[in-house]
C-alpha cells in the first residue's frame, strides 16, 4: 500500500477527475466570459515587434525526421548571440498564433480545448536589438513587452533554477507560467494535468525548432517556485511558474 501522499499524488497523473467534474457548472457553462488569451500589457510599456514568418530570411530548414533524430538537451552554449529573428521563430514554433477566431486562437501547438494557459516570458542575455533584462511574448500581436531589467540577471536566473548554471549561460531563457483560470474556465477541477501536458508540448517543438538553427536548449523542470516567481513578479496564485529552457547556439 503506498502512503497517503503518493496516493495523491499519482491520482494526478489519472484521469478519474473527468467522470467527477460535474461540467454543468463550469464558467463556460453558466455562460461566463471567457477570459482573454493572453494576459493584458498596459498601453504605455515598452513592445518590440517581432518579423512575421513570411519576413525571415535566415531561417534554416530541417526535415521533421531529421529534427527529431537529431534532438537532445544541450546544457553547454557557444557566447554567440541569438538573432532577432531567430527568436522570433522560435517564439513563433512555441506559442505563435495561426488564426485568431471568436476570442480564440489557433496556435503552432496545441492544447485542451484550445484554452493554451501558457504566458512566454524571456530571460534575455544575448540577443541581437535587445538589451538584457526581462521580456514577455504577446502571441495575439507577435510581440515583445519588457517587464524589467533587473540588475545580476544571470545570477538571478541561476539562483530560480535551483542554481543550475546552464539556466544563465544562453542567449535567452524560455520561461513559461501558467494562468489556471484560463484553462478552469472550461475544464474546473480537470483542469491541472491538461495544464502540465501542454507544457510539455510547448517545449518538445522549442527543442525540434533549435535543430534548425544551429541551436540547442534543455528543458528544467527543477526550480525554486518562490525565487522564479519573484523574479517574474507574478503573484504565484493566480499567475506561477511552471517550466523553463534556456537556449543558446551550440
Amino acid at each position: 500500500m503506498k502512503n497517503e501522499k503518493a496516493k495523491a499524488l499519482r491520482y494526478f497523473l489519472k484521469d478519474d477527475i473527468r467522470q467527477e467534474t460535474d461540467f454543468r457548472n463550469t464558467k463556460q457553462s453558466l455562460g461566463i466570459e471567457a477570459p482573454p488569451i493572453e494576459r493584458p500589457s498596459s498601453p504605455e510599456a515598452q513592445k518590440i515587434s517581432l518579423p512575421f514568418p513570411k519576413e525571415w530570411t535566415t531561417i534554416g530548414a530541417v526535415d521533421v525526421k531529421t529534427a527529431i533524430a537529431r534532438r537532445e538537451s544541450r546544457r553547454k552554449f557557444k557566447s554567440q548571440p541569438l538573432s532577432l529573428e531567430e527568436l522570433a521563430y522560435l517564439l513563433w514554433s512555441t506559442q505563435g498564433v495561426r488564426e485568431q477566431r471568436h476570442g480564440t486562437a489557433l496556435r503552432t501547438v496545441p492544447s485542451a480545448g484550445n484554452r493554451h494557459a501558457l504566458e512566454t516570458y524571456l530571460v534575455v542575455f544575448n540577443v541581437d536589438g535587445l538589451k538584457q533584462g526581462i521580456y514577455r511574448y504577446l502571441p495575439s500581436v507577435h510581440q515583445l513587452v519588457l517587464e524589467s531589467a533587473p540588475d545580476q540577471l544571470k545570477e538571478k536566473m541561476t539562483e530560480a533554477a535551483l542554481h543550475q548554471n546552464l539556466a544563465g549561460a544562453g542567449a535567452v531563457t524560455f520561461i513559461w507560467t501558467t494562468i489556471p483560470y484560463r484553462m478552469e474556465w472550461r475544464y474546473a477541477e480537470a483542469s491541472y494535468k491538461v495544464i502540465a501536458l501542454d507544457a510539455g508540448h510547448v517545449c518538445q517543438n522549442l527543442y525540434l525548432a533549435c535543430e534548425s538553427i544551429n541551436a540547442g536548449t534543455c528543458a528544467i523542470a527543477a526550480y525554486n517556485q518562490q525565487a522564479a516567481d519573484l523574479l517574474l513578479k507574478v503573484d504565484g496564485d493566480e499567475e506561477f511558474v511552471i517550466y523553463m529552457a534556456p537556449v543558446g547556439k551550440i
